[in-house]
């Protein structure tokens, strides 16, 4: 099968033979149909099987047979992501698809300026990629209207309950015809993800061509059982096998990150990274560089293991493991792309035990052991592992629909490898002779800074294991 039995117009077949497209995926073939019926669409697929053509064409297909431009201000159909960099990558590959024609592809993410983002927007879009927070920014400021809006897609679905933009979505969807079709695209199917599709999605036709969680056939994975401290040298000695080779490293946390590039580049690795500290530009120039090569390892957290496509990646390190046992598919979907092959390698701590069976779970495997000691099956959780699970006691609605940190990681008040600085302000604090506790450090009583009243409990005596450091 190729895509001119799809039912595609010729000149958009003809465009994808250019690129070098002609034989459509899995899901490609399954949704494609589908979505040109006008049906709502939950597509489930393995990263790297090209969901966004799946989605992208279809509408494509319909805009090419709309003789007018599109009104000031008005968007016809809305692609909403859940990172920057997905959203710059889905963008790149609509207006390949669209490639000398008339249909007007924009882009609106946050770090970027705004005022271009208005100017652009004012003539009207045919498709618009956006991420949640800065489409809300412009609708604020009245620079877009959906009301014309014909084409709605929530791609990598599970990924915006993650960041907790459930949100976001609350508010665009009042602002959205009723008449429509929707599409949402992922990998993953966590249990809220069907709240989300009863939400959005009218009497939606489900294509799979995966279990959901299960990560590409072509990726050859291990584990490593090694300790916190020695993880750095085993990975540079790992790097040190493939030198010429691109390399994905994913780090849990944002300084966690930065460290460990500059550590790879003292040992004379050519290294970056990416992470939510990082400049929009400052991120864009970095996977430029990895992507052409000049750089042959980079260094993430899980804000790149979302539209992070360069077939080029061969290795993917787990340097620490994920919170989120669907990101670790996310992750290690960036190597073995476009039908190549890839080895995905995590390094797993005493502490990071209750990570990696969440994890096999998930993907309902056992990832084999390629070196250290695995622990017993019924050996009990590290209390430091158990305790970085999901959000904190009392966050109700981020525990409803996983509203995570923006690196896909849980909020928490806490500081768990001692180099992030943790949530919830400086310690210390309270206000002299008030006779309230104070919450946010430890003090004395008797009336002075940080304490009660002379004999009142100080709740907060006793400091919180991660703000001691």
């Amino acid at each position: 099968m190729d895509f001119n039995d799809l039912g595609l117009k010729p000149r958009l077949v003809e465009q994808l033979a250019e690129q070098g497209l002609t034989d459509p995926t899995p899901i490609q073939q399954k949704a494609i149909p589908l979505a040109m019926e006008g049906r709502d669409v939950l597509g489930l697929a393995q990263t790297g099987t090209g969901k966004t053509a799946a989605f992208g064409l279809p509408m494509i297909h319909h805009l090419l047979g709309v003789g007018k431009k599109p009104a000031p201000k008005s968007v016809r159909g809305l692609i909403l992501a859940p990172t920057r960099e997905l959203a710059k990558q889905i963008s790149d590959n609509l207006y390949n698809y669209t490639k000398g024609s008339h249909i007007k592809v924009n882009l609106v993410v946050g770090g970027a300026s705004i005022n271009v983002q208005i100017n652009r927007l004012a003539k009207g879009s045919d498709l618009l990629v956006a991420t949640p927070g800065r489409l809300i920014d412009l609708l604020d400021r009245n620079a877009v209207t959906l009301s014309d809006t014909q084409f709605l897609v929530l791609d990598e679905a599970d990924q915006m309950l993650d960041l907790g933009f459930i949100h976001a979505l609350r508010q665009i969807a009042p602002l959205l015809p009723a008449e429509r079709q929707t599409m949402m695209f992922s990998a993953t199917m966590p249990k809220h993800m069907n709240e989300l599709a009863d939400a959005y999605l009218t009497n939606p036709v489900r294509v799979e061509t995966a279990p959901p969680g299960k990560p590409a056939d072509k990726v050859t994975q291990s584990v490593y059982f090694v300790p916190g401290p020695e993880k750095t040298a085993k990975l540079i000695e790992h790097l040190a096998e493939h030198t010429d080779e691109l390399a994905l490293v994913f780090a849990r946390t944002k300084h966690g990150s930065e460290r460990l590039m500059k550590a790879l580049v003292k040992a004379g690795f050519s290294a970056g990274s990416v992470h939510g500290n990082k400049s929009q530009g400052q991120r864009e120039r970095a996977i430029k560089a990895f992507r052409a090569g000049e750089i042959t390892v980079l260094v993430a957290t899980d804000v790149a293991a979302r539209g992070l496509d360069i077939p080029g990646v061969r290795f993917v390190y787990n340097y620490d493991l994920p919170n989120v046992p669907d990101n670790y598919v996310h992750r290690i979907g960036r190597t073995a792309r476009a039908g190549r092959d890839g080895t995905a390698v995590a390094f797993c701590a005493p502490d990071e035990i209750g990570a990696l069976r969440d994890i096999q779970k998930t993907m309902g495997r056992t990832i084999p052991v390629a070196g250290g000691t695995p622990p017993a099956d019924d050996a009990p959780i590290p209390k430091a592992n158990r305790r970085r699970r999901g959000p904190p006691k009392g966050d109700g609605n981020a525990r409803k629909f996983g509203g995570n940190a923006p690196s896909g990681k849980p909020k928490r008040k806490f500081n768990i490898d001692g180099g992030d600085k943790p949530e919830g302000g400086k310690p210390g604090g309270g206000k002299p002779g008030k006779g309230k506790p104070n919450r946010n450090g430890p003090g004395k009583q008797g009336g002075k800074p940080g304490g009660g009243k002379p004999g009142q409990r100080n709740r907060n005596t006793r400091n919180r294991r991660g703000n001691a450091a």
